[in-house]
């Protein structure tokens, strides 16, 4: 059986629609997109033939056919098997119990903020708040449209957690503008 620690984020992704139905590579790039979970997870068609085509090599899912639509390139479909749901199974549980460190980019840039004057560091952060609204707003409304269709919060628990990291980052940025604004922060 192949390791879960190969699974990648998008390969994650990949068996987590596979354990909805059989599907093609271009179907599950569709639907992801439709879904949203770019939010999540870098994803675009190429990476996610070449997803699959390692999911496949590991064993982790199995062509179950190719069909063609048309003048379109034939598509071949997959479906995950019982060592893609063991894999999946051990990969999330890992991902869930086993905090790990991203390396996002904004904590590099507070590091370094020092370099820039402190009206700069203010104004830059208040573009971000603006960007980061845009995005809880884009979440609020998700959420809410979400809950209207009487989708399941099970299947969406990851909007508000998203949500809550938005407003946890901005009240944060929010007290910082304050202590550079305020004086109490020397820069």
């Amino acid at each position: 059986m192949a390791k879960a620690s190969v699974l990648t984020p998008l390969g994650v992704a990949a068996l987590s629609l596979l354990v909805e139905e059989p599907m093609h590579p271009y179907e599950m790039y569709q639907l992801l997109i439709a879904r949203h979970e770019d939010r999540l997870i870098k994803v675009r068609p190429g990476t996610l033939y070449h997803a699959v085509g390692r999911l496949e090599e590991h064993g982790l899912v199995a062509a179950t056919g190719t069909d063609r639509e048309g003048n379109r390139p034939e598509r071949t479909t997959y479906m995950i098997s019982a060592a893609g749901r063991e894999a999946l199974t051990a990969r999330l549980q890992d991902m869930l119990a086993t905090p790990a460190n991203e390396y996002p980019s904004f904590p590099l840039a507070i590091s370094e903020a020092y370099n820039l004057p402190a009206g700069v560091v203010v104004e830059l952060l208040d573009r971000r708040l603006t960007a980061l609204q845009e995005q809880l707003d884009f979440l609020d409304s998700g959420e809410e449209l979400l809950r209207k269709k009487g989708v399941e919060r099970k299947y969406w628990i990851d909007v508000q957690y998203q949500q809550d990291l938005l407003r946890t980052e901005a009240a944060w940025i929010r007290r910082l503008q304050n202590e550079l604004s305020t004086g109490e922060l020397p820069w």
